[in-house]
C-alpha cells in the first residue's frame, strides 16, 4: 500500500492509502467509522500504524476494499487534487541521514572546494592547501561504518509545499535521497533481521545551504545551519509499505528542475544498505516506530556535484521509482 497522511478542508491531519494510481486517497478512519461505527486507534495515524505493524496493514488492505467497490458509501474516498499531502509521517520520533553513496561523496567534496576556494583571496592557492591538507576529502572512517548526522525532525514538510530560502545562503541544494521508517522497535538487531524491522519507504529532499554548509564542515560537528532551517526537510509524498517493495536496491532515481533532468541514479549503487544502517545504530540502542533512515544522496543526484544551483521559483521534483514524485518550489521571502 502506498500510506498517506492528508488533510481535507481545513480538517485535521488523516491516515489514508493512495488509490487508483494515486488518483484517489482512501480515508482510513472514514472507512473503520462506516464499517463498524466507531474509529480505530491503530488508524489514528501513519505513526500508530507503524506502530499496530500487520495487524493495521491487514485491516487497512480490508477496508480499502469496502470502500472502493461500486456502491459504497460516500466520504470515504477523496480525490487526489482535493486534499493536501504532507510528509508521510509529519514528524518522525527519530531522524537519521546516512552517507550510503561514493560516488556522491566523492564528487560532491570535490565540488565544496572549488565553493571555498572561490571564496579565498587566491582561488588556485586555497585549493592546492585542501588537495595537499587532505581537507574536504571522503574520511577513512566511512569506508569503515554508516556514518550518519541528526536532522531536525521538526523541519519537516510534505510534497506540494514551499521551501523557505534561509536569508544567510546564497547557494542553495537539492539531494535526491530516499529512505526508509522503521516499524518494529529492536535493539541489537543483527544486519540479517534488519530488514524484518522495515515499515516502508519514501522519497527524502535534504535541502542545503552549500555556502554555510562548507565554512561548518571543518569543525566536525556536523553541517549544523547548513540544513538545519525551516521547510529544509521534506518526505513524500507517500509511505510505501515493505511488503510492496520487493527490492528497495533496484530503483531508479531522478530529479528535474523546472521540467530538466539535472541527475540521477539507482539505489543499487549504495555501498551501505539500510540493513548496515540499522544494525549499528541499533548496537544498544532501543529503534522505536516510525524512525526515519535516509540513504544519503545518489551519486549526481545534487546541484553541489555538477556546480548548478538552485533560484528562487525553481521547482524540484523527486522521483523514485516505485514511490512516486516529490514536488516543491523554493521560493524566497520578500524585503
Amino acid at each position: 500500500m502506498k500510506l498517506v497522511t492528508f488533510t481535507a478542508k481545513r480538517g485535521a491531519a488523516r491516515a489514508g492509502v493512495l488509490v487508483d494510481d494515486g488518483r484517489r486517497v482512501v480515508d482510513l478512519q472514514a472507512a473503520h467509522r462506516q464499517r463498524y461505527g466507531k474509529g480505530a486507534a491503530s488508524l489514528k495515524s501513519v505513526l500508530a500504524m507503524a506502530q499496530s505493524g500487520d495487524a493495521a496493514l491487514q485491516l487497512a488492505t480490508t477496508l480499502v476494499k469496502g470502500a472502493t467497490r461500486r456502491g459504497a458509501g460516500a466520504g470515504m474516498v477523496h480525490a487526489r487534487d482535493a486534499v493536501r499531502l504532507l510528509a508521510p509521517i509529519p514528524a518522525p520520533p527519530q531522524m537519521r541521514d546516512f552517507l550510503c553513496f561514493e560516488k556522491h561523496l566523492v564528487q560532491a567534496f570535490q565540488a565544496a572546494r572549488k565553493v571555498r576556494a572561490a571564496a579565498a583571496p587566491d582561488p588556485a592557492a586555497a585549493m592546492a592547501d585542501m588537495e595537499a591538507k587532505g581537507i574536504l576529502a571522503v574520511p577513512a572512517a566511512w569506508y569503515e561504518r554508516p556514518i550518519f548526522y541528526h536532522p531536525n525532525r521538526l523541519n519537516v514538510i510534505g510534497t506540494g509545499v514551499d521551501v523557505q530560502w534561509p536569508a544567510y545562503s546564497k547557494l542553495l541544494d537539492f539531494e535526491l535521497e530516499f529512505g526508509c521508517f522503521i516499524g518494529t522497535p529492536g535493539r541489537d538487531i543483527p544486519r540479517s533481521r534488519a530488514r524484518e524491522h522495515i515499515f516502508g519507504y519514501t522519497i527524502f529532499n535534504d535541502i542545503s545551504a552549500r555556502d554555510e554548509q562548507t565554512l561548518e564542515m571543518p569543525g566536525q560537528l556536523g553541517p549544523g545551519k547548513g540544513k538545519d532551517f525551516d521547510t529544509g526537510n521534506i518526505l513524500g509524498p507517500c509511505l510505501v509499505t515493505a511488503d510492496e517493495m520487493t527490492d528497495p536496491y533496484k530503483l531508479k532515481m531522478e530529479v528535474r528542475v523546472n521540467g530538466e533532468r539535472w541527475g540521477g541514479g539507482n539505489s543499487g549503487e549504495m555501498r551501505w544498505k539500510f540493513e548496515d544502517c540499522i544494525a549499528h545504530v541499533s548496537r544498544s540502542e532501543t529503534l522505536v516506530s516510525g524512525e526515519f533512515f535516509g540513504s544519503g544522496t545518489v551519486g549526481s543526484g545534487c546541484g553541489l556535484e555538477q556546480m548548478r544551483f538552485l533560484t528562487p521559483g525553481d521547482l524540484i521534483e523527486l522521483e523514485v521509482e516505485g514511490i512516486g514524485v516529490l514536488a516543491n518550489r523554493v521560493v524566497r521571502a520578500g524585503p
